[in-house]
């Protein structure tokens, strides 16, 4: 897990216990034994049942920008790095990078009018007009875009997340 500010034995421990949150998924699947490095996979909707996630919009999403092959299906490694990303104490930069992933639904390296409407809708919860949608995206394009392109760069979202102090209390799960 990516998080330097945590010292051996309690890094050591969160990784346990998220070892046993996966293996808790499927007991059936995941061995208590990794020394032999088992190819192991839980499915996209083991892990969308998850507490942390079932009720989060971007769910999905979420599981397929962690996922090794991005279809939403998780290994070990693949739920460790998402929840260290999704920790509270993975730095801002680190988020940042991974909320542009995640918000980057057409996966072309940069936030469109259609990325932010997808993204509109699921934290409405489809509750806007499409007019009300294309007004909020048009704002946001308007607001963020440094370079006036069109879209979103990931720098240009880095710099938008500068300006949300909020962002890091926010985007996070805790375990």
């Amino acid at each position: 897990m990516g998080n330097n500010k945590l010292n051996e034995p309690t890094r050591l421990s969160l990784c346990l216990r998220l070892f046993h949150r996966y293996r808790d998924l499927a007991p059936q699947l995941v061995p208590l034994d990794y020394s032999d490095k088992p190819a192991v996979t839980l499915p996209y909707e083991l892990i969308s049942s998850m507490p942390e996630l079932k009720d989060n919009p971007f769910r999905q999403r979420i599981a397929e920008v962690f996922s090794e092959h991005g279809d939403g299906n998780m290994t070990l490694d693949d739920f460790l790095d998402m929840f260290s990303v999704l920790s509270e104490m993975a730095p801002r930069d680190l988020k940042a990078y991974y909320a542009f992933k995640i918000y980057d639904f057409n996966n072309d390296d940069y936030i469109c009018k259609s990325d932010l409407a997808k993204t509109v809708n699921k934290l409405t919860r489809n509750e806007l007009t499409p007019e009300e949608v294309s007004l909020v995206c048009e704002k946001v394009i308007y607001e963020a875009d440094v370079d006036n392109d069109g879209k979103l760069s990931l720098a240009d979202f880095q710099h938008m997340i500068v300006r949300a102090p909020d962002f890091l209390s926010t985007f996070h799960i805790r375990i």
